[in-house]
């Protein structure tokens, strides 16, 4: 995320094949001479709903696909939480994982559970998978600042609504060399294969202490900056899928995409050739969404979303950079961008939703809906954004919350969710870190 943010105390805030439903990559248009036109007139309303609230810092929700019509919301400071049929939250926890969570900052902090899975087969074997940022294990780097963790967990067999806390097992370790940049969301895909966000590693510029020459997002030798792609299905730890772009080759057999500075938020539409869509955070001056190609290299630290970037001046964009990365491979353009709030733009960190494939709002339909964190650091002004593609070009709009003055949030936005009918919740928080109880999931319904 921003460096502001990172400086303050840090909010932590998808081919080269088509397909239909094996979500193993797309093929894009090329958007490298895209000129994304933002409607600054809010030309339309939508309404929200709160479904349930006392939580700390709510980051996502996710239906369970085993036909009982839960759902799971996890929370930052370590918590999973069950909605029941009737949308009644559940007493007890379905999994607290704070304890093997490292201590989080009050004020800001990117670290904590930041995403959760069910197996495309959870109502058969019960398994999930968290990432979660734990304490720095004994093997990592010295001086670095905590390990993240892929784990996998089974429902205990006495309970469906709790977790087997002894069942863990870890998947991935994951060292990381500053607090931040940790990326978030992990989801399947019905080819089964498991997709993970992880960010540069955290500091600013993609330089300094913990990062290669040429930044972890350029180094194909290291799986921070990247999109992995692994299947938890085969040898333990984990297998590598066959089609990965560097198998058999130089580069980690993980990595599916690569040069993001902090996927904080991935989703893949649920219609069509189930695109693979990142928000990823920018540096000082550009937020971008990207939708994600097999092999594909996202430009971080060379380009800032479609612009030249300074490690050394990231505030002065130079007038040329390389187009292409240190393996000859073109550098893939975000399909939008808008300029960061702290130099004359719209938001100060982009958060990642889902393209709304629900009944409810039908002018929203096919269109990807996302957010931004906030305007301003004192008090939440969280925003709430559609975009569309218009012939080769996307184009989008912020959406007016109806019954708010501003037509904004007045809160801080955290993340978004999704339910099993594909409606959407966005999740939200009055404090700027993860402390209190003023979390909040709201329901997007029409506007009255």
């Amino acid at each position: 995320m921003k460096k502001l943010i990172k400086n303050i105390a840090l909010i932590w805030i998808v081919a080269s094949i088509s397909f239909l439903i094996s979500c193993r990559g797309v093929e894009t248009d090329d958007t490298s001479d895209n000129d994304q036109e933002y409607e600054a007139t809010l030309v339309q309303e939508i309404g929200i709903e709160l479904f349930a609230d006392g939580f700390v810092a709510p980051l996502g929700i996710i239906p369970a696909n085993d036909d009982t019509g839960r759902k799971f919301l996890f929370d930052q400071e370590g918590v999973i939480w069950i909605f029941d049929q009737d949308g009644s939250l559940l007493d007890e926890p379905f999994l607290d994982l704070r304890d093997a969570i490292v201590d989080l900052n009050a004020g800001f902090d990117e670290r904590g559970l930041l995403g959760m899975a069910l197996h495309p087969d959870f109502k058969d074997n019960n398994r999930l998978f968290v990432h979660y940022s734990g304490h720095l294990r004994d093997d990592a780097p010295e001086g670095w600042n905590h390990t993240g963790v892929i784990a996998e967990f089974t429902v205990s067999e006495d309970d469906i609504n709790k977790a087997d806390i002894d069942s863990e097992r870890i998947v991935m370790y994951i060292d990381q060399p500053q607090s931040n940049h940790n990326g978030g969301d992990i989801v399947f895909c019905p080819d089964g294969y498991l997709y993970i966000p992880l960010g540069d590693g955290g500091g600013s510029n993609d330089t300094g202490f913990g990062h290669p020459e040429i930044g972890h997002g350029q180094d194909i030798s290291t799986i921070l900056g990247a999109i992995l792609r692994i299947d938890v299905d085969g040898e333990e730890p984990y297998g590598i899928p066959s089609d990965n772009p560097f198998v058999d080759q130089d580069g980690r057999d993980e990595i599916y995409a690569y040069g993001l500075r902090n996927p904080y938020s991935i989703s893949f539409d649920t219609m069509g050739e189930n695109k693979l869509f990142a928000a990823d955070v920018g540096q000082d001056l550009w937020e971008e969404i990207n939708i994600i190609e097999k092999g594909g290299n996202y430009g971080w630290n060379i380009k800032e979303g479609t612009h030249c970037f300074d490690p050394d001046n990231p505030t002065e964009p130079p007038e040329e950079c390389r187009e292409v990365g240190y393996l000859g491979e073109p550098l893939i353009d975000p399909i939008l961008e808008y300029r960061n709030a702290r130099h004359g733009g719209i938001g100060i960190a982009v958060i990642g939703g889902f393209v709304y494939r629900g009944e409810a709002i039908p002018d929203l339909f096919g269109e990807y809906i996302f957010g931004d964190w906030s305007l301003g650091f004192a008090e939440g002004d969280g925003t709430i954004f559609a975009a569309h593609q218009d012939n080769d070009e996307w184009v989008f709009r912020e959406l007016s919350v109806s019954g708010k003055e501003n037509g904004r949030l007045e809160l801080f936005v955290l993340g978004f969710g999704q339910d099993k009918d594909n409606e959407l919740y966005i999740l939200t928080t009055e404090n700027s870190g993860p402390t209190g109880n003023t979390g909040q999931v709201f329901k997007l319904v029409p506007a009255e």
